[in-house]
């Protein structure tokens, strides 16, 4: 039987993603991202064409930079003005009935317990439509300034911190009341029972907390985990804490080797791999027939430069491509000044080594970046071509779906609804559609609630009970 296509759409608040400039193109220009109503418009038609989730990515005070100073390259270009998707979601939930909503928070910037009491509210407010998307940082560098701290905290040591910080946070969803804890008893005048609430303690080595969790239980208590970021502490990470993985396209043979890897390190973790679902970054450009999509492929690369690619992608790894030598490999070239590696470290290894075990020189690496920045494959073709091209990926992958990062902003989005989708239909790749009200039932299949064998499961009251 085909595996059915789990499906959703990245956006980061912004008039576009993921690196590359498409705002000017006549095709681009329907809607204002800062108008919530462009928002409330793309969830309808999201919803109403089956799609599992929207994915805002952003979460914290970074921004991208060269060598920490603000890009005027990135500044004309509109990369630097993105809205926060967490006041975008109620809105959105408001105007939808299945789609699931997907937000980032990066872990390190405050207490856990803020995020503790954001996602339940989210939780609740959508009716267990909400997933975290946990990550330990983007533009680390410049975040680390507006916090005010005197320097960035190494990559691996930040996921460390970043696991505790899930820990602190599933105890408080998982273990800090019961599901029956409100009452309502108006003959008695119970609102909850005491008994009900349980104290939660932590005292580890990045975080300290006592107390109580004072919001009622969420429909799913705590949000789907997903996790972005394939490094090997990443991959660690999202084989212990995630549900669902965004990882970083590459070659479909280093994108397949990722997902084993997260799959048997769950396993090891005592986790169902199956339940993991692992999701990929695509650009589709589509049209009727495979000329025009791919004269609408080169328009769009006709907007691109070597500076847009270069400033971008130095703020998310922190090296400038510019500085490089063109005709010579990134790896050879990295500076040893203890930095490099610290900061995007997914962008920077899948330039190491092509399939073939040759690396790509700077000059190679600024022309992928310039044709799709940091996003992910890229497919262009008229329907049946790109339905085979997905249909291809994920029988190569083990891949679960996609995560659609468009072009020109909703335009790309009603060409992917309009022409693709029915032919994934016709597939069977896309039904049926999955059972349940919470994101949790309509992703994994297992329920509203984390599965047993997470183990966050083992910090409810039940399970703590007994041991």
């Amino acid at each position: 039987m085909a595996k059915r296509m789990i499906l959703g759409v990245f956006e980061a608040g912004t008039q576009q993603v993921g690196g590359t400039t498409s705002w000017a193109h006549p095709k681009s220009q329907n809607g204002d991202y800062r108008d919530i109503e462009y928002w409330i418009g793309m969830a309808r038609m999201l919803d109403d064409a089956g799609f599992d989730l929207l994915f805002f990515a952003g979460g914290s005070f970074g921004y991208a930079s060269l060598k920490g100073e603000l890009s005027d390259v990135l500044v004309r270009e509109g990369m630097m003005f993105g809205l926060d998707g967490s006041y975008i979601i109620p809105a959105l939930a408001a105007a939808t009935s299945r789609l699931g909503f997907v937000v980032t928070t990066t872990t390190g910037s405050d207490h856990p317990l803020h995020t503790v009491r954001k996602y339940s509210t989210l939780d609740h407010v959508t009716k267990g439509r909400i997933g975290w998307n946990i990550v330990t940082g983007a533009s680390q560098n410049t975040m680390a300034k507006m916090l005010g701290q005197t320097e960035m905290v190494p990559h691996d040591k930040r996921y460390e911190a970043a696991a505790e910080y899930v820990e602190v946070a599933l105890k408080f969803w998982e273990g800090g009341n019961d599901d029956d804890a409100v009452v309502l008893d108006r003959a008695t005048g119970v609102f909850a029972d005491p008994q009900k609430i349980h104290p939660v303690v932590h005292e580890g080595e990045y975080y300290r907390s006592n107390g109580y969790h004072t919001q009622p239980p969420s429909p799913q208590r705590s949000p789907v985990l997903f996790q972005a970021g394939t490094s090997a502490a990443g991959r660690a990470f999202a084989a212990r804490h995630a549900e669902a993985v965004f990882v970083q396209g590459t070659t479909y043979e280093q994108t397949a080797a990722n997902v084993a890897d997260i799959r048997r390190r769950a396993a090891e973790e005592g986790r169902d791999p199956a339940d993991l679902k692992l999701i990929v970054g695509v650009t589709v450009i589509t049209a009727p027939t495979s000329a025009e999509a791919h004269r609408l492929r080169a328009e769009f690369e006709a907007l691109q430069s070597d500076e847009l690619a270069a400033h971008y992608y130095s703020g998310n790894t922190g090296l400038n491509l510019l500085e490089y030598d063109f005709d010579r490999p990134l790896k050879d070239q990295l500076p040893d000044d203890g930095l490099a590696g610290q900061m995007g470290v997914s962008n920077i290894e899948r330039f190491y080594t092509r399939p073939d075990g040759s690396a790509p020189t700077v000059r190679e690496i600024l022309d992928d970046l310039k044709g799709k920045g940091t996003r992910g494959f890229a497919i262009t073709g008229d329907p049946v071509e790109v339905a085979d091209e997905l249909e291809r990926m994920i029988d190569l992958t083990d891949l679960d779906g996609f995560m659609l990062e468009a072009v020109f902003n909703t335009a790309s989005m009603r060409d992917v609804i309009d022409l693709v989708l029915p032919e994934l239909r016709r597939r069977g790749r896309l039904d049926p559609a999955p059972e349940g009200t919470t994101l949790r039932e309509r992703l994994i299949g297992k329920g509203p609630h984390l599965a047993a064998e997470h183990h966050g499961a083992d910090l409810r009251p039940e399970f703590s009970a007994s041991t």
